[in-house]
C-alpha cells in the first residue's frame, strides 16, 4: 500500500508539473521553474518563523507570493535594465535563494527548522511517516497525496477557465492584447501556480527535481506535437510513463526513487528525440 501511495502522489506531481510545463517551453520560459524552485525559499522561511509548523498553508502562500514577485522582478529587469531574460532569471533566483540560505543559517537561526538538502532533494520515500488518519484508526494516505490532490484541482481549475488566455499568451501574447486580455496578468496568474507546484512538491521531490518534471516531459511532448491539447496530454503521459519506470527500477537497483523517475524521464526523452530524428531522416530519403 505504501508502494501504491509513493506512486500516485509522485504521478500528481508529474501531472501538475507537466501540465504548466507545456506552457513554459512554448513560451520558451524552461528555466523560469528553476528560478522559482530557488527563489521561493525566503518566502518560506519567513512564513515558517511566523507559523512555526510546515503544514501551515501561510508557507503555500508565501512561497506563492515569492514566486510572483520573482516573476515580477525578471520581468522587470528585462524591461528597465534591458539585459537579457536569462541574465534577469540568473540574477533575480540567485539572489533570492542566497537571500534564504543567509535566513536559515543567520538571522533566524534556531528558530527555523528548515533543512536545505530536504528542500531541495526532498525524499519522496518518506511522505507516508506524515499520515492522515480519520477517526484515529482510518488511515487515508500520506498528507503529501491530499495536498497534491488539492493543487491538481486548483491547476485543473485555472487552466479549464483561463485556457484561453494562456493559449494566447504561449502563442501570440501580441493578439491577446489586441482582444482587450490582461496578458501581464495572466503571466503572473500562471507564475503563481507554477511557485504552488514547486512548493507542495518540495516535501515530494525537492525543489531541484520538480525542475526536471516541469521540463522534461513537456520537452518530449514539444517533439512530438505543435497542438496545444496534445502537448499536454503526451506531456502528461511521458510523466507518469516517467514515475512509475522510475520508482520500479530504484527498488530493483535500491538507488534515490526521484532521482530515477527523472532519470528515466531524460532516457524517455532521448528515445523520442531519436526516433523523431530517425522518422525525419526517412521522410527526407523518399522525397528524394
Amino acid at each position: 500500500m505504501n508502494d501504491l501511495f509513493i506512486i500516485l502522489t509522485a504521478s500528481l506531481v508529474a501531472l501538475n508539473a507537466s501540465v504548466l510545463g507545456v506552457f513554459l517551453v512554448l513560451r520558451k520560459m524552461s528555466m523560469m521553474g528553476d528560478a522559482i524552485s530557488h527563489s521561493v525559499l525566503p518566502g518560506i522561511v519567513v512564513a515558517y518563523f511566523f507559523a512555526g509548523d510546515r503544514t501551515s498553508p501561510l508557507l503555500l502562500l508565501a512561497a506563492t507570493l515569492t514566486g510572483v514577485l520573482t516573476a515580477f522582478l525578471i520581468d522587470w529587469l528585462s524591461r528597465r535594465a534591458r539585459i537579457q531574460n536569462d541574465a534577469s532569471i540568473g540574477i533575480t533566483y540567485t539572489l533570492l535563494f542566497a537571500v534564504g540560505m543567509i535566513m536559515i543559517s543567520g538571522w533566524f537561526k534556531g528558530n527555523v527548522d528548515i533543512d536545505l538538502d530536504c528542500v531541495l532533494y526532498g525524499d519522496i520515500a518518506l511522505i507516508n511517516l506524515d499520515k492522515v488518519i480519520v477517526d484515529q484508526n482510518l488511515y487515508l494516505g500520506p498528507r503529501a497525496l491530499w495536498v497534491e490532490i488539492v493543487a491538481s484541482v486548483i491547476i485543473l481549475l485555472v487552466v479549464l477557465f483561463g485556457f484561453k488566455g494562456f493559449k494566447l499568451l504561449s502563442f501570440n501574447e501580441d493578439f491577446g492584447w489586441s482582444l482587450g486580455l490582461n496578458m501581464r496578468r495572466i503571466h503572473y496568474i500562471m507564475m503563481g501556480l507554477v511557485s504552488m507546484v514547486t512548493v507542495v512538491s518540495f516535501e515530494v521531490v525537492g525543489a531541484v527535481l520538480v525542475v526536471g518534471f516541469l521540463i522534461i516531459p513537456a520537452a518530449t511532448a514539444y517533439l512530438l506535437t505543435r497542438k496545444l491539447i496534445p502537448m499536454i496530454l503526451w506531456a502528461c503521459g511521458a510523466g507518469i510513463l516517467a514515475v512509475i519506470v522510475g520508482f520500479y527500477l530504484a527498488v530493483w537497483l535500491n538507488v534515490s526513487i526521484t532521482g530515477a523517475m527523472i532519470s528515466v524521464s531524460g532516457i524517455l526523452f532521448f528515445m523520442v528525440m531519436t526516433i523523431v530524428v530517425l522518422t525525419r531522416k526517412k521522410r527526407l530519403a523518399r522525397v528524394h
